[in-house]
């Protein structure tokens, strides 16, 4: 039997990789990013490269409309769009937070609201959410994607004790820092009275970034998610140690540890 997976935001990072681990152990593969000309290097007999929005309603049921229609059914649905708001709060315009939670969050709500149905007449189904250790452990000027990723943890929390009865798992993969072009590709909002913390971190974060490991091993566990017939929830990869120290460490430890970031900027590299 060949089972069939749709992944968002296909086009590079832990996306791309999950894409190409997935079609290399025999799934179908449908593929999805808002351009979908960027999917064309994954295009095969096993892969359907797909526009898909996560913004646009529309666009998510057309996708899964057209993965239906090729591949007949979807056993697996990996929610990976999603991109980080960084800065300061009062900095973040209503816009900004707004985007930074459709994309985040409403969307994913929007693509399991579609894929639910489909798993729920055949009993069978795995719903994937891409979280991070950003979604149990909180660093500065973050505040706006934190809230996004503690929301999908709360929401696929939830979700699990509600579909279990309908034969679908629900799985939290939550990776550490990883390398997939996220750090570059960051939205910062800026305010003068947060100087100059905000310049120190933002050079420790980007900086971090030199060192950060490959995302394979994102998609290695992503895999195993999907192939688990367990009804585990988290799966942290590449994140234990951080958790095990935050969980270990007394909060105003922690705390005093976080702050050393923002008095001073990184070494030099």
């Amino acid at each position: 039997m060949t089972y069939t997976v749709l992944i968002t935001g296909s086009s590079s990072g832990i996306g791309q990789a999950t894409t190409q681990l997935f079609a290399q152990q025999g799934w179908n593969v449908a593929a999805t990013a808002r351009n979908p000309a960027s999917l064309v290097p994954l295009a095969g007999a096993s892969v359907l490269a797909l526009p898909l929005d996560v913004t646009d309603e529309a666009s998510i049921a057309a996708a899964v409309e057209a993965t239906t229609a090729r591949f007949g059914s979807i056993d697996a649905l990996v929610n990976n769009a999603g991109y980080g708001l960084f800065g300061p709060l009062e900095g973040i315009t209503d816009e900004q937070l707004e985007q930074q939670l459709r994309t985040n969050v409403f969307g994913v709500v929007a693509l399991i609201r579609q894929v639910v149905p489909l798993m729920r007449q055949r009993h069978s189904g795995t719903i994937i959410t891409i979280s991070s250790t950003g979604g149990r452990v909180a660093s500065p000027f973050a505040a706006a994607y934190h809230a996004s990723k503690y929301a999908l943890e709360g929401l696929c929390e939830s979700l699990r004790f509600e579909l279990k009865p309908q034969g679908i798992r629900v799985k939290l993969v939550e990776p550490g820092h990883v390398k997939t072009g996220f750090i570059r590709s960051l939205t910062w909002a800026t305010h003068s009275a947060y100087e100059p913390y905000l310049s120190n971190w933002r050079a420790q974060v980007e900086q971090s970034d030199d060192h950060a490991p490959g995302c394979e091993g994102v998609a290695r566990v992503i895999f195993k998610a999907a192939t688990d017939q367990s009804w585990r929830l988290r799966y942290p990869t590449q994140a234990g140690p951080i958790l095990a120290l935050h969980a270990a460490l007394p909060d105003s430890l922690w705390a005093s540890m976080v702050s050393t970031g923002l008095n001073r900027p990184p070494r030099s590299r």
